[in-house]
């Protein structure tokens, strides 16, 4: 069984052993979406597989629509050449649930790959006529948040940014610049409206597509390389809306990869690009996922809600995202990784198995945290955390470890936890001080410093800008110690951690008594855990 025999209508064994085919006459979705594209993707990772394509062919199934989606890659040309290219687009997605099944889909919405680099000349010339084209609706984006930056960390401009912004529309490398230069082809060409709509997993992401796409535009206006028109155009035909994602789509699944292999299909090599890509002619990823989009397409859009993507208003976006961000979610991977790191977990699922660590993120979500929610409206936040606490964070074959989750805590925690904090002081019904459980988890992390597990051995911290600070204030506290202020009010008392003085809102003194009960001995933690979650 390999996918290149659908291409020739052999699929007799297909369904048999329990794999979906389209429904659909591809070749001519192919024909439609040749002679009249309406959606380009940048970004041919596996989420796009496992997620917006798939979506796509739930739409193409019902007959729904007639058109595919064309996919394109700026910086890892071998994900097209060696995982879409040979298999005229068509891809495996294997979706992993919590129980331990799988549900296997061949995927047919992707109907033309293309290298977005002029080193190609053809597959650039190609992506030139689509933006070119009036009937070019939406461009999306996975590229992850570091795709979007000019900038590296020490706020330098990239390499190539500085001449791209002096050039022009002409011989762009980084992708921002890419794209401005093909929305100035289709200004030139017909000034059509579009949508630039960034999928990616980070807050305000339109803001950051926009930012990045408009210095572009400006700096070759200013230079007088474009219409000042051109500028026009694209602040008033052009639109970033605002989205939020969320779908685990880990590397290609050596587990996975054996039972497919189990059943006869042959095309489960895992491609490794020069760029250290993981990907493969299949896809795996968690059953689960959410797509919410602000509704702003000023020349249309497919009609997606009938697969289950949320369209909205702008604000109601950034809702969803408080609603993950600050209480869904991201607090309970925070809290799963500070303790699993202490207790020797190496995954997040087997920490569910944990009755003190299920139990303590259960608890915090729904007695601490969700009195404060922010309520969406699109997504029962109720229904969101459940679908976390007994679906997503259990499932067997999610591979996230709680070593991946701790890098750069100090900066996750102002908004997972901090945000809360600050509504419990803002309102007249709720007091700070009667949390328990996110003040451990604070705690915790304080216990975490120390880089010493509940067996008392040294453990190995994970990346954090600020680990090497933080160290520092607790570098002289051993086990059994009692007096800890000293070494404690630096960091508890640090605003840019907490977004807050938690000595001001009255739990400083608390989340030390809890860290005195953290460092008593070896054992100190489990019990700890097992005195608060009694």
């Amino acid at each position: 069984m390999k996918l290149t025999d659908l291409q020739n209508q052999i699929s007799s064994d297909w369904e048999q052993k329990g794999y979906l085919l389209p429904k659909y006459n591809r070749d001519e979705v192919k024909s439609a979406t040749k002679s009249a594209p309406v959606w380009v993707h940048f970004g041919a990772g596996n989420i796009f597989r496992a997620f917006p394509a798939a979506k796509l062919q739930e739409l193409l199934n019902a007959g729904e629509y007639d058109r595919g989606v064309i996919v394109a890659e700026s910086f890892d040309h071998e994900i097209i050449t060696r995982a879409y290219k040979p298999y005229d687009g068509l891809s495996l997605s294997v979706v992993l649930k919590a129980d331990g099944t799988i549900e296997k889909h061949v995927v047919g919405s992707v109907v033309e790959s293309l290298v977005a680099d002029s080193s190609v000349p053809e597959d650039w010339q190609r992506l030139t006529e689509i933006f070119r084209q009036p009937s070019l609706q939406m461009v999306t984006f996975t590229i992850t948040e570091k795709g979007y930056s000019l900038v590296n960390g020490k706020g330098d401009k990239l390499p190539g940014v500085e001449e791209g912004l002096a050039a022009g529309p002409v011989n762009q490398s980084h992708l921002m610049g890419r794209i401005a230069a093909f929305c100035y082809e289709r200004f030139l060409a017909n000034a059509a409206p579009l949508a630039l709509v960034s999928t990616d997993n980070c807050s305000h992401n339109g803001d950051k597509l926009k930012e990045s796409v408009m210095a572009f535009v400006e700096a070759w206006q200013t230079a007088g390389k474009v219409e000042e028109d051109f500028v026009s155009y694209m602040k008033e035909k052009v639109s970033f809306p605002w989205t939020m994602i969320d779908k685990i789509t880990p590397r290609p699944d050596e587990n996975v990869k054996e039972m497919l292999a189990k059943d006869g299909f042959e095309d489960t090599e895992v491609i490794v690009t020069k760029f250290n890509t993981y990907t493969a002619p299949f896809v795996n990823s968690e059953e689960t996922g959410y797509l919410v989009v602000e509704d702003d397409f000023p020349n249309g859009r497919p009609p997606l809600e009938k697969a289950g993507i949320v369209f909205t208003d702008r604000e109601t976006v950034d809702k969803v995202e408080k609603m993950k961000v600050c209480t869904c979610l991201n607090p309970l991977h925070t809290a799963l990784a500070v303790y699993g790191c202490m207790l020797g977990y190496t995954s997040i699922h087997a920490e569910m198995k944990d009755a003190e660590l299920s139990k303590l993120i259960e608890t915090m979500c729904y007695q601490e945290a969700m009195p404060v929610v922010v309520n969406p409206g699109v997504i029962e936040p109720k229904e969101f955390a459940e679908a976390v606490l007994k679906l997503r964070l259990p499932n067997p074959f999610m591979p996230d470890a709680p070593q991946r989750i701790a890098c750069d805590t100090s900066q996750k925690l102002p908004i997972r936890f901090g945000e809360t904090i600050r509504l419990y002081v803002e309102r007249d019904d709720l007091n700070p001080q009667d949390l328990t459980l996110i003040p451990l988890v604070l705690a915790g992390w304080c216990r975490y410093l120390m880089g010493i597990d509940d067996d008392g051995k040294q453990f190995e911290q994970s990346p954090d800008p600020r680990l090497d600070e933080m160290r520092e204030h607790v570098k002289g506290i051993s086990l059994g110690d009692t007096d800890v202020h000293t070494a404690l009010q630096p960091i508890l008392s640090d605003a840019t951690i907490f977004a807050s003085d938690l000595y001001e809102v009255g739990l400083g003194e608390k989340i030390e008594g809890m860290f005195v009960e953290l460092i008593a001995g070896q054992g100190a933690i489990r019990a700890t855990l097992k005195k608060y979650l009694a």
